[in-house]
Formats: structure tokens, sequence, C-alpha cells
């Protein structure tokens, strides 16, 4: 689809021929002849580009691009001027307008400038949906009273300069709340870099935060920036900082303290500006108490604490939850949603979830692949959580072995498990009566048949 382009010039004959010309070029062009009709336009049917004259009558055009920046913030606007000055074309920036160009107009100029705009808004709308795209895999989700708890703090907390630690158990979603502290702070424009402490081994951590010079050890083939240079002008997310041994805390500390640090074999002192926010799921009061956390470093961390909740003491946002997961990975696997019905449903919601939200994160992944029809059974949802569901709901002895943990070959050969097992329960629920149980799984008795036959499900009527 090529790009739409809009003009407006009180100048009937500049209309004309940068109309033409535009045109040519293979894009669909419009004209105004005043600010008021652009502005119309814009009501109707926003373009990706406009070239707007400086000097018209009733309203002029940096007026008008005022008032289509309000309405279209995101308007990609070239302004252009026969009486310019350094001055109209500064204030013409400032509200917004991506170039400005004097007459008389080169129309070689013009298409030239108007490619390089509509690159720049193409990039710009790429970005603006990648960083929607990327919100939206972060974005906290629920309305229980302790969710909307959480979103005070954070909102509160995240204007200031203030450091935050972040406490909950495994699986909470701390990272979220650091990535939405990051997002409602002035350093929002700035990177956000998460460093699992846990998982960098002491030896290469201080290297990992610091950066290392070019041969200051082993293996140190070129100069490295640490996290701490990474991050600057943003925020550094030290996650699982209670696993950090008790000499890289010292690091960190001072880090903490001076804004500034020296890279592993080097002497020059590095100076970031960086908001530093930290998580645990260790009660560091304790380890304080057994010597392996320092004090002073949690006073500096522990500014503004905040605690993530257990999925378990906010059941209510399970719906909402189980839902947000599967569009996210219908998106990025291409496949289409699935419907949960009400019993299971009541199965997750009746779970404790011992792995809180990542473990419903990848259950859903699960079952999205694994469930062959459109809609998830609350048979299917209690055999994937193995009969560890509490409540009215019970889980099926068959569940036992929790087919959705096991390792098979291929997707397909982890379908075929699942359908069998699946078929074996309803004959048996059925007592082997083949047409029940075609009625049961709305399928075709013929259907039941070949499936059967196919997936070699064993037939042992009850006698």
């Amino acid at each position: 689809m090529s790009a739409s382009i809009l003009i407006v010039d009180d100048e009937e004959a500049i209309r004309t021929s940068l109309r033409s010309i535009l045109e040519d070029e293979g894009y669909e062009v419009a004209v105004a002849g005043t600010g008021l009709e652009a502005l119309k336009i814009y009501g109707t049917d926003p373009p990706d580009l406009m070239i707007l004259d400086i000097w018209m009558p009733e309203m002029d055009g940096l007026e008008t691009l005022r008032r289509v920046k309000e309405f279209v913030p995101t308007t990609q606007v070239m302004m252009i001027s026969g009486h310019g000055s350094i001055e109209t074309a500064v204030k013409a920036i400032k509200l917004g307008a991506y170039d400005y160009i004097e007459k008389p107009l080169s129309l070689e100029n013009v298409t030239f400038r108007v490619k390089q705009a509509l690159e720049q808004y193409r990039l710009a709308q790429e970005n603006r949906a990648l960083r929607s795209k990327v919100e939206r895999k972060f974005e906290l989700v629920g309305q229980s009273p302790v969710m909307q708890r959480l979103r005070e703090l954070i909102e509160t907390a995240g204007p200031t300069n203030s450091r935050v630690l972040i406490g909950g158990e495994n699986g909470t979603g701390k990272e979220l709340v650091a990535r939405a502290i990051h997002l409602h702070s002035t350093r929002s424009e700035h990177p956000f870099v998460a460093v699992n402490c846990a998982a960098i081994p002491e030896t290469l951590i201080e290297s990992e935060l610091f950066g290392h010079e070019k041969g200051s050890f082993t293996g140190a083939i070129s100069m490295k920036r640490g996290q701490f240079e990474q991050a600057n002008g943003g925020t550094l997310f030290l996650d699982e900082i209670g696993d950090m041994s008790l000499s890289t805390q010292a690091k960190v500390l001072r880090a903490l303290q001076e804004q500034q640090f020296t890279r592993v074999g080097g002497t020059k002192l590095m100076k970031v500006d960086v908001r530093v926010l930290a998580a645990s799921n260790k009660d560091l009061e304790k380890e304080i108490g057994k010597g392996q956390f320092r004090e002073d470093l949690y006073y500096r961390l522990n500014v503004v604490p905040i605690v993530v909740p257990p999925l378990r003491e906010r059941r209510e946002d399970i719906p909402a939850l189980v839902q947000h997961f599967m569009k996210l990975h219908a998106e990025e696997q291409g496949l289409r949603m699935k419907d949960v019905s009400l019993e299971a449903m009541g199965v997750f919601q009746q779970y404790d979830w011992p792995g809180n939200i990542r473990e419903l994160r990848n259950l859903i992944e699960r079952l999205m692949i694994m469930v062959p029809g459109f809609t998830i059974e609350a048979a299917q949802a209690t055999l994937s959580l193995q009969g560890r569901t509490t409540g009215a709901v019970s889980a099926s002895p068959s569940a036992a072995p929790l087919l959705l943990n096991k390792s098979y070959d291929s997707l397909r050969d982890a379908r075929n498990a699942f359908e069998k097992d699946y078929i074996s329960r309803k004959l048996r629920e059925h007592h082997w009566n083949i047409s029940r149980t075609a009625d049961d799984l709305k399928i075709e008795r013929s259907h039941l048949h070949r499936k059967i036959k196919l997936l070699d499900v064993e037939m042992r009527p009850e006698g």
C-alpha cells in the first residue's frame, strides 16, 4: 500500500505541481487550500505525511501544525515557506515539524526529503509497535485489591529517583514490577538493564557488572562495558541480589555510594548516573542475621520496599491472566485462541500455584499447544496440574504420570499422547460406550473409531 500525503497550501499552482510530481512517484495525494480544511481531513483520514505552507490566510501553518499535533501527536509534517526566517523554522521544529523547506521549491529536493520523512515515519511506527508489544508482554495484569495497591506503590515510587527493593516468592513477577517502575520514571526513554545475580558465576559477576579491560584476565580478549555502564542514564535491575557474594556486595555498595567505579583490570574511574532497583525471594533481614548479606547495602537498597503478592492471594485475577497469556502465546506462535470452560477456570482458581505467575504462564503455553480442540476443559486442566488442585474439582487417577511434563520427540507425539490419554479417560467415564463417548467429545462415531485405531487406544470394557 502506497503512503498517503496531504498538501496544504493556499496557492493552487503549488498544490497542483506538488500533487503531480508526488503522484508520479506512486504516492496517494490529497490537497487542501486552508488550515481548517486540513483539520477536517485529519478528522476523517489522517495521512502519513503533511506538507504544510506557513503563510496562509485565516489560520497560518504554525497554528495548523499546533492543532494537528494536539489531534494526532505522531503525525509527520514538513513545513514550506517563501518568507521564512531562522526564528520561524526553529518555532516550527519546536512545535513538532519534521522538516522545513524554503520556497522556491526544487521538485527533486522535495521528492528526496519526502522519501526521508516517510522512511523516518515508518521507522517510528515500527518502534511504537515494538514498544507496545514489549509493554504488553511485561504488563501487570489484574484488578484485585492487592494489585491495585501494588500499582499505587509503583506510581508513587516511579517518578522519584529512590532505590526500590522488591520482595516476593519466585515467579511472582518482580521483574515486571521493576520494569513498571522504570516506565513510570523520568528515565523511561533510557535503558532498562536486568541482571540475574543468581545466574552469573561468582568469578564473572564483577566483570559482568563493572566491565573489564582487555587482558585483565585469561579470556579477556577485548574491553567490555559492564551493566552499570550500559544502564547509564536509565535503570539497573539487580534480580536475586540475595545470592550475591559478600565481596561483590561491597563493590556494589561502593558504586551506589559514589556513582563511579573502575573496570576489572583498569584504573580509570567511570562515572555513571544509574537508578538501581533490586529484588530477592529471600528474607534479607534473616540473611543479615546469618552474616550472608551486608546490612549497609540492605539499607541503601531498601529505601522504598515493595512486596509482590503470590498468585494464591489474588485468585480473582486468574481469569484475566489466563486470557492475557493465551493472547500473547497466540500472537507469538501464530496459533488460534482457545476458550476455557467455566469448570476449567474453576480448576485454575482452586490451585495454589506454588510457581506463581511463571507456572501459570508455562501451563497456558502447554495447553495452547497440546489441547487438540478449541476449548480447554476441566479434565485437561486437572490433568495438567497433576491432581494437586483443591476443592470440588478432583483429579483423574490417570493424571499421575503428568503427560505434559514428559519429553517428546515432536509436537505431534506430544499431542497424540495427550489425545490418547484423554480419549481413554472419556471411554472409561462412559463405560466404553462409543456412542456416548463420541457425543461427549462432540465428534462423529466413525471419527472416534479412527482415532482409537490410529492412537492404539486400548479397549478394556468393564465386565
